[in-house]
């Protein structure tokens, strides 16, 4: 029953408030708005798990993206880097989902273990899978250059007319990579190198003050030595030949200098110049023949060195064969009007070229030729012992 006050009494003495039915209607909506809003968080987390699904798979304890990815990246791989360094170096730069997802698709590939130190071209977001097959293959490696023992820092004219790109311009185009590359040109290469301190290079010290005095374009000539270098793509250009010159003059000194022109009554810079010389006019097999004959014509009192390697140096030429009129030159890479060596060396040197410099062979020579087609050199005390020669290598076609 109710009261006047319209309360309801369930027992004598006790009253209690009549359901409001706005207040009941208002508790009904929120409950409804929180159902929705609730379903509307779950389709939307659902939604976040099925893109991401078709991104990234869950393989057991780790993670694997999917397919071969997109875009570049370059990646480093340091000496002494084992199969799982290389998969961390990858995950930590996305180009794989984990370590775990490029090491377990690495151990169905022997190959991964004999990948070598360098930097190489990858993609993001790719399959373990796709990852160690694309390393392995020769479109992942860039930057790497080989210089070999002869080149010259310029480039070199072909017999086509045109040109064999010289140390300076190949390692400016190893600095590109990747579809959109940031390169440094040729161009940019030679000024750092005739304009960017000595010093700063790595340029070592027993060589500073004669490659300080040189031609700009020629003070590094000889200072960088032939082996395999990695470039590391968009590097600056002074930091690519600090890189090269520094680890080349700890070659050079690996293969004897300073030391080994120690009572030679040469410099280590003049041994460096005699054996880019010996490098330049022969084959190993004749360099300490070659040596002796360079020796032998410096300490003489009246002999012209008459190379004709030197002529051609600063007319970009490979080849030995001379002209007269190139032989009239004046300049002080002519070994034929000037005496003694020439200012600078003329070409990377082999470690063999260097130890023929420093150790020639016993013998009285004072002249030599190439007489067989092979490079093979004929070497002669007298004027007349030479012309034969070159008569012997003329009748047998060896230049």
């Amino acid at each position: 029953m109710t009261d006047d006050l319209g309360l309801f009494a369930d027992e004598p003495g006790e009253r209690r408030r009549a359901p409001d039915p706005e207040r009941f209607r208002r508790r009904k909506r929120r409950r409804i708005v929180t159902a929705v809003a609730s379903l509307f968080v779950l389709l939307l987390v659902g939604v976040g798990v099925l893109y991401g699904a078709s991104q990234i798979m869950q393989i057991g304890s780790y993670e694997n993206y999917e397919g071969e990815g997109a875009g570049d990246i370059v990646i480093e791989i340091k000496p002494g880097d084992t199969v799982s360094a290389i998969g961390r170096t990858l995950a930590e730069r996305d180009v794989v989902a984990s370590t775990k997802a490029f090491t377990k698709a690495a151990e169905e590939n022997r190959q991964i273990n004999s990948i070598q130190p360098g930097y190489y071209l990858m993609r993001n977001k790719m399959s373990g899978e796709a990852a160690v097959a694309h390393i392995l293959s020769a479109a992942a490696k860039v930057g790497r250059v080989d210089i070999r023992a002869g080149m010259r820092l310029e480039d070199q004219l072909a017999p086509d007319n045109g040109h064999t790109p010289g140390i300076l311009t190949k390692l400016a185009e190893a600095t590109c990579a990747g579809a959109n590359p940031t390169c440094i040109t040729s161009e940019e290469m030679h000024r750092v190198a005739t304009t960017a301190d000595l010093a700063s290079l790595g340029v070592p010290q027993w060589a500073f003050a004669d490659a300080s005095k040189a031609e700009p374009k020629r003070r590094l000539e000889g200072l960088i030595q032939p082996g395999l270098y990695d470039v590391k793509p968009g590097e600056t250009a002074e930091n690519v030949l600090r890189d090269v010159v520094t680890r080349s003059a700890a070659q050079l000194e690996v293969a004897g200098l300073p030391q080994a022109a120690e009572g030679t009554g040469y410099s280590p810079y003049d041994l460096l110049k005699i054996a880019s010389l010996v490098q330049s006019e022969g084959i190993a097999k004749d360099f300490g023949q070659i040596s002796r004959v360079i020796h032998n014509r410096l300490t003489h009192p009246v002999m012209h060195l008459q190379l004709d390697s030197t002529i051609n140096y600063p007319l970009d030429k490979p080849s030995l064969l001379t002209r007269p009129e190139d032989r009239g030159i004046d300049g002080q890479y002519n070994t034929y009007r000037n005496y003694g060596l020439p200012p600078t060396p003329i070409s990377a040197v082999s470690r063999e070229a260097l130890q023929a410099a420093e150790k020639p062979a016993d013998g009285t020579w004072k002249f030599f030729v190439k007489c067989y087609p092979d490079g093979t050199s004929c070497f002669a005390d007298t004027q007349a012992q030479h012309d034969a020669y070159i008569d012997e290598a003329q009748a047998r076609g060896a230049f």
